[in-house]
């Protein structure tokens, strides 16, 4: 098989579990605890208080700087304002509001007719306004993303790739409302006036493949790109290599090489802010695994818990011992099912048996991990110098390029945990250069 880019690998895949339906609207929730800070960047401050009467959609925490606003995901009242309990294992400041059931509307957010009529200034404040971010899990926010690219980029590629096991969340957007995804996508091509414009997907979604053929606009300003199943290609680098050719440098960003990449569920949610002025209350997420009751993708609202988003795909069997946000890959194991989906929450992973643990890991020095890592690193040896925290050696073998995959553990035949080490390592070194 051709390689489109360095490394990577062919995990079972693990789809059929939860492909090949639409997505069920999950039951409302009677409380939603929105956490301020859903993406990368400072966290919201809260702009309400207890006792205030919240509408769907209204604004309740905003900030400066690299933010994304955070928005009522049903009407109610807010109960409390506090820290909860956060998927990142945090507790971290909230708004909780009771469901009224009414959802009752907030008409800040204005639809448009047409993108066409609209500046690109214009268009990047409708992304903010409507607090949306990288859904694929990275949660940038997409307006600061969109902004940095202005004039810079002329590849645009929307990721729907979607290449970690287990998830079907974009795959499902993408045979359910494909023409959210192309006329965002239209709308993200106005703005940043690209000479490309690339969705790109795996050859491992043949009915996505056909709808969004069918729903592309006639005159050929976007390209669909099929490209062979190969993990991590969803992730951002990964991807410009596969579809272009460019090689992103260290410590660079896309639009160094002229790139600027974008979830498929960001462009379904740019549509969605622009023609129907709604921000980022709800999306879709994948309930999944062989300790999930019934596999299948919810459309939750933001805030609702883990535990209820289960429920509502039938719960989870009682011989589950870990349950991830995310996939098996790159997922965070959950304590705490009382934890919310957040926006960038594609997924809730129900497992059965645990990974297998050495009693005593051991690098054979077969060097797997190094024909595997897709950012050209030597796992290795930073797991060598991270054991003994040589911050030099690890700033000087680039550990900061690391994007966490997961591949180089998946790899190793001594199950050493280098993805925990490489974290750790990571902090320290964050540690040592505010010093």
């Amino acid at each position: 098989m051709r390689k489109l880019f360095w490394g990577g690998i062919h995990p079972e895949g693990h789809k059929d579990l939860s492909r090949g339906a639409a997505p069920v609207p999950a039951p409302l929730p009677a409380q939603v605890v929105l956490p301020m800070l859903q993406h990368i960047g400072a966290a919201c401050t809260p702009v309400v208080k207890v006792g205030d009467q919240v509408r769907l959609g209204q604004k309740i925490g905003d900030g400066e700087g690299v933010c994304a606003p955070i928005h009522a995901s049903v009407s109610g009242k807010v109960v409390a304002v506090e820290p909860r309990p956060h998927p990142n294992g945090q507790d971290v400041l909230s708004v909780v509001i009771e469901n009224d059931y009414m959802d009752t509307s907030d008409d800040t957010l204005k639809p448009h007719l047409t993108h066409k009529d609209l500046s690109a200034e214009e268009i990047l404040r409708i992304v903010r306004d409507a607090g949306i971010v990288g859904m694929g899990g990275a949660t940038f926010p997409t307006d600061v993303k969109a902004f940095s690219a202005l004039g810079q980029v002329d590849y645009v590629i929307i990721n729907a790739c979607e290449c970690e096991p287990y998830i079907t969340a974009d795959d499902t957007l993408l045979c359910t409302y494909p023409e959210q995804v192309t006329r965002g996508t239209e709308i993200l091509l106005h703005a940043l006036t690209p000479r490309h414009t690339v969705i790109a997907v795996e050859d491992n979604k043949q009915e996505a493949i056909r709808l969004l053929g069918e729903a592309l606009p006639k005159e050929g300003a976007i390209e669909l790109r099929v490209l062979p199943t190969r993990y991590p290609q969803g992730a951002e680098k990964q991807l410009i290599q596969a579809v272009t050719g460019r090689q992103v440098p260290p410590g660079k960003l896309p639009a160094a090489v002229g790139c600027a990449v974008f979830n498929a569920a960001t462009a379904a949610a740019v549509y969605q802010a622009v023609y129907e002025g709604k921000p980022v209350t709800r999306r879709i997420v994948t309930v999944t695994g062989d300790g999930a009751a019934a596999p299948k993708n919810l459309i939750v609202r933001i805030g609702a818990t883990f535990q209820q988003t289960l429920e509502a795909a039938g719960g989870m069997s009682e011989e589950t011992q870990k349950v991830l946000s995310g996939g098996p890959m790159m997922g965070v194991a959950q304590k705490d099912l009382s934890v919310p989906v957040l926006k960038g929450t594609n997924a809730i992973l129900c497992l059965k048996g645990a990974a297998p643990q050495a009693q005593t890991p051991t690098c054979i020095r077969c060097a797997k991990c190094v024909s595997v890592c897709p950012m050209h690193l030597q796992p290795l040896y930073l797991y060598r110098f991270a054991q003994a925290g040589n911050l030099r050696e690890l700033e000087r073998l680039h550990l900061t390029d690391c994007i966490e995959c997961g591949s180089c553990a998946y790899s190793c035949p001594g199950q050493l945990p280098l993805v925990e080490r490489f974290r750790r390592g990571k902090q320290q070194l964050k540690e040592a250069n505010r010093a």
